[in-house]
């Protein structure tokens, strides 16, 4: 059986509908974990931060064995009841290892592995082949299964496409350009993702604590985001969004990360400082003028992204400034 090697994640940059149409394709932007499947004898999953998180999400194995094998790309999701991926229902997943929890939650939260992308088949890398021959083999492979499927290609202008996304209630969509090849690890503007919402990923550098019935817990989490030298800056705090169980399990993985000192220039009272080392994501309804997240809600973890890669993302109203 042929060696698969190892390919890092392309990125795509965030931004607005490319001008010139008619040289890109357009996907569904799926609210879900990132995973390049290795499909051999056996599938083995890799996150985006290099992570095995195979055994994680067993309803997906069945997609293996391969003969020849090959590697593709993806987002993990699970649908909620209105046929949308939510990343809330996803959360319970995202972080269990514990074999008998993760069996149960199989049955309760199944996953689905959306494929997107063909990266390598056999003894051939296909990552120099433009997008839509990459496209064009991974449809012949015909996956269809109970837990894994790949997603159409959206006809139409890129205007209405998102149009009908927003309609939908969907995240957005991510547009593609046709020639462009597959950029291992690299965020690259030939794969743009146009959102619909306005979200932001978040390194927590501390809590403050609760009152009332939070009293003993947090009450918000203080939020910083990487500015182009690489310095954590702080952009405010969020205290919505959270249920009980997971302020319990916030407060269980920044505890062991205390420190004395910030790593942030913050002058906020009562705050308990953390090691940037966790990384979430926020919803929210627009940037102030000092840098401030204004009506942050929690979404969940990010346990895929690494600390380092968190930057401001451009938001639509953003790109029309």
């Amino acid at each position: 059986m042929t060696r698969l090697p190892y390919y890092a994640a392309m990125l795509a940059t965030a931004g607005a509908l490319p001008e010139d149409g008619s040289q890109w394709n357009y996907e569904v932007k799926f609210d879900g974990v990132r995973a390049t499947g290795y499909i051999g004898s056996e599938l083995r999953l890799m996150s985006r931060n290099d992570k095995d998180i195979t055994a994680a999400w067993p309803e997906l194995a069945d997609i293996a064995p391969a003969d020849p094998p090959f590697v593709v790309d993806g987002e993990i999701v699970a649908f909620a009841a209105d046929g949308r991926t939510s990343f809330e229902a996803l959360q319970p997943r995202m972080h269990q290892r514990n074999p008998a929890m993760i069996r149960a939650l199989t049955q309760s939260v199944p996953a689905t592995y959306m494929i997107f992308d063909l990266l390598h088949i056999g003894d051939r890398s296909l990552i120099d082949l433009p997008y839509r021959q990459r496209r064009e083999l991974l449809e012949r492979l015909d996956l269809r299964g109970r837990r894994w499927q790949v997603p159409p290609r959206l006809a139409g202008t890129g205007a209405d496409i998102l149009a009908e996304s927003k309609r939908l209630g969907l995240e957005g969509i991510v547009c593609k350009r046709l020639d462009s090849p597959y950029l291992p690890g690299r965020r690259s503007p030939l794969w743009i993702k146009v959102k619909n919402t306005a979200d932001q990923e978040v390194v927590i550098v501390g809590w403050r604590p609760g009152t009332g019935r939070r009293a003993g817990t947090i009450g918000s989490l203080l939020m910083a985001v990487n500015d182009d030298t690489g310095t954590l800056r702080y952009i405010g705090n969020v205290g919505t969004g959270f249920t009980q169980a997971t302020l319990a399990d916030l407060q269980a993985r920044l505890q062991p990360l205390q420190r004395s000192t910030a790593t942030v220039d913050a002058a906020v009272k009562d705050a308990i400082w953390v090691e940037p080392g966790v990384v979430g994501e926020v919803a929210f309804t627009e940037w102030t003028s000092d840098g401030r997240l204004r009506h942050p809600s929690w979404r969940g973890l990010r346990p895929d992204k690494s600390p380092r890669e968190v930057t401001r993302e451009p938001q639509p109203r953003d790109e029309r400034n």
